[in-house]
């Protein structure tokens, strides 16, 4: 189980002891995470994978006009130092800024406003990363792009496999620079589709382990691709959706030709739908699926995208996952959901419980700390097969 400190801060969170404003620039740090997370790995190092990856209008709310005492602004830059706790990179501080672009009156109903972020962190398992971030909506929000480039050195730990006798967890050291962009245009209606690149030159070492099968574990590991992305959004509001429904498709091919050490690809998709039970409940489903076809390095291995356990606990070449949540929105400020889910892992790197059912269940707490965007305070505490975990964060899972 994670350590306490995080329900610790959770209480401080809701006994006063903080305000909202804290809360906006956790939001806000966590949007630019996503998007070095996006740009720097497809799979189990996201960062901490408290929820799936996402970079698209909405997520990253503009708080320039929310009214708080202590946010760091000056006319359209945002400053937003807070701490952060996760049981993949341990306990650290990320320091981000982000400057949002002035509207008119007329672009403020059409679309996003396009933003410049930059983010470091540090962590107190020697982790750092650095990441400059930029997203563009223009012409009507007919066209979307995202882009990120940085570089990360990263201090982790892997399960050993089944047939080494080596201790039960390695050190895994991964350090590199990466560049990720995507660009979108509407086709029709609620569907985009598009274009991506993402290039990632790292160097990863692995305690008293030096080969693992199905994926590339050498020192110097180098992953150059092209892409392609297909998504439909109806979802009233992505950061915490009541009604609505949203499938991404995802590709990349990875070549040498293009500069990969190795050929592969890299494909995976999700779908969530959002249904409005009551005007107090909702009902929320997801399917995800993940394929990596050739030798992938193993930082872009799949992973099961459940709570429960580490993101790391199973990388495999292929996985699937399906959950279901129901929340209940108990007053103005107090919710409750309860969560049942299920995933697999193919061709695992540790070769334990290849394709075994993983379970995930478990209750939480929501508490909403700005209802005009329906920000929540989430915490969960969820088991799985032979561990459990705690999850706090800003936003819903899914």
């Amino acid at each position: 189980m994670q350590t306490p400190r995080r329900t610790d801060r959770f209480e401080r969170l809701v006994s006063g002891k903080t305000d909202a404003s804290r809360v906006h620039r956790l939001l806000l740090l966590k949007c630019i995470a996503t998007a070095v997370a996006l740009a720097f790995f497809n799979g189990p190092l996201a960062f901490a994978q408290e929820s799936s990856t996402d970079t698209r209008p909405g997520v990253a709310p503009d708080i320039r006009q929310d009214d708080t005492s202590l946010k760091l602004q000056r006319g359209d830059l945002v400053v937003v130092p807070i701490p952060i706790s996760n049981p993949t990179l341990d306990s650290g501080l990320v320091v981000g800024a982000a400057y949002f672009y002035p509207q008119t009156a007329e672009q403020k109903k059409l679309q996003p406003a396009s933003v410049t972020a930059a983010a470091g962190m540090y962590t107190s398992n020697d982790s750092k990363a650095f990441a400059l971030v930029q997203q563009n909506y223009w012409n009507e929000d007919r066209w979307r792009f995202t882009g990120a480039i940085g570089m990360a050195d990263l201090r982790l730990s892997l399960g050993t496999p089944e047939e080494s006798d080596a201790q039960s967890s390695l050190a895994w050291r991964i350090n590199g620079a990466f560049l990720f962009a995507k660009v979108a245009r509407n086709i029709k209606g609620n569907w985009y589709g598009g274009v991506q690149t993402r290039v990632i030159d790292a160097e990863q070492s692995i305690e008293a382990f030096t080969s693992v099968e199905n994926f590339d574990s050498e020192p110097d590991v180098r992953s150059a691709g092209l892409g392609l992305i297909l998504e439909y959004d109806s979802r009233d509001m992505p950061i915490n959706s009541y009604s609505g429904s949203h499938l991404q498709f995802d590709a990349i091919f990875n070549d040498e030709t293009l500069g990969s050490n190795k050929t592969y690809q890299s494909y995976s998709a999700a779908y969530r739908s959002y249904h409005r039970l009551t005007d107090s409940s909702i009902l929320a489903w997801e399917m995800q699926g993940c394929i990596r076809s050739g030798t992938a390095p193993l930082w872009d291995a799949c992973t099961i995208k459940l709570r429960g356990f580490s993101a790391t606990d199973y990388l495999g070449q292929v996985s699937a996952s399906g959950q279901l949540e129901a929340r209940w929105q108990m007053n103005k400020r107090w919710g409750l959901v309860g969560f049942a889910g299920a995933g697999y892992a193919g061709d695992t790197y540790t070769g334990l419980r290849d394709r075994e059912v993983i379970p995930s269940y478990g209750l939480g707490v929501r508490f909403m700390v700005l209802a005009a965007k329906r920000i929540n305070i989430r915490l969960d505490y969820a088991r799985s097969t032979d561990s459990d975990a705690i999850h706090l964060s800003v936003g819903e899972a899914f």
